[in-house]
């Protein structure tokens, strides 16, 4: 019995279909469904139920699982010992992220990664749900936020900045705020993906205000909350890290700029510290090095 048979058929119940775990493979569907076969022949029992629609183990197969789970954990720690030795990123990186900073940051930080190190590839999952890193095979994710209480380990890249910003043109029209307070009569632009921000804290020496902007337009995508800034629709809370380059251009300014607002924790989390392979190390060091820069 091949270790990269049972590895096959991990993937399968992990993604609940045989084109999923195919694609994960890189491979074709066949292929994955004729390894299923050959270890249900092998074993002399069957390990999947099968529907046009759906997939499901049997009750052998579940145990199958468990311990075909556990036996290549234990392999991986093996290759992570090897890979520390050597002391070189290499193999394969499972990465996932949200979207948004997926777009923001963690993208640029692959492409550098992979022009640092020749010797790693990268499989990035951009998306909204909270990937199950050990049971879905991921080698890190990058978590904007609090942390919720888990047993896995996390390093802290660094802090998502935030400000407010408006376009020239909008405060041509409008006298700018000199306090929060005055936000009440300008038209505010507000990311409504978080409930953290919901309400609009502000912050100066041992002032606090908070503000529960009435919106002009509520969004929960912060590149369209930049949009209708720089368009002029009002004023708008962002990361630091998407106005920048509009500020650079004078497209945007920032407003109440003597005021500060929350800043948002990144942190890279991961099933264990204690085998850290290089790959994964060497990601999170220039994750690092990037939030420093």
């Amino acid at each position: 019995m091949e270790l990269s048979h049972l590895d096959t058929f991990v993937k399968v119940v992990q993604t609940g279909s045989f084109t999923r775990a195919a694609e994960q493979l890189h491979t074709q569907k066949a292929h994955v469904s004729r390894v299923v076969s050959q270890l249900e022949a092998e074993l002399g029992v069957r390990l999947l139920e099968r529907t046009t629609r759906s997939l499901s183990l049997t009750e052998i197969g579940r145990e199958f699982f468990e311990r075909a789970v556990g036996i290549l954990g234990a392999a991986d720690d093996a290759r992570r010992a090897v890979q520390q030795a050597q002391g070189e990123p290499r193999g394969t990186l499972r990465l996932s992220c949200g979207v948004e900073f997926g777009m923001l940051a963690v993208n640029r930080w692959v492409r550098d990664y992979l022009l640092r190190h020749p010797d790693v590839n990268v499989d990035l999952e951009m998306t909204g749900r909270v990937v199950d890193i050990v049971h879905e095979g991921f080698d890190l994710a990058v978590r904007v936020g609090p942390l919720a209480d888990s047993t896995l380990a996390a390093r802290k890249l660094g802090e998502l900045r935030y400000g407010l910003f408006a376009a020239p043109g909008y405060l041509r029209r409008h006298p700018p705020p000199r306090q929060p307070g005055d936000l009440a009569q300008h038209a505010l632009i507000r990311f409504s993906g978080s409930r953290l921000r919901l309400v609009w804290t502000f912050t100066r020496g041992a002032d606090t205000q908070r503000v529960e902007p009435v919106a002009r337009l509520n969004a929960n995508n912060s590149f369209a909350v930049r949009d209708a800034a720089v368009d002029a629709l009002g004023i708008a809370q962002l990361p630091l890290l998407l106005a920048q380059p509009e500020v650079d251009t004078g497209r945007l300014v920032p407003v109440l700029a003597d005021w500060q607002l929350p800043s948002a924790p990144v942190h890279a989390v991961f099933a264990s510290a204690r085998y850290l392979t290089p790959k994964v190390r060497a990601f999170i060091d220039l994750a690092v090095e990037a939030f420093a820069a």
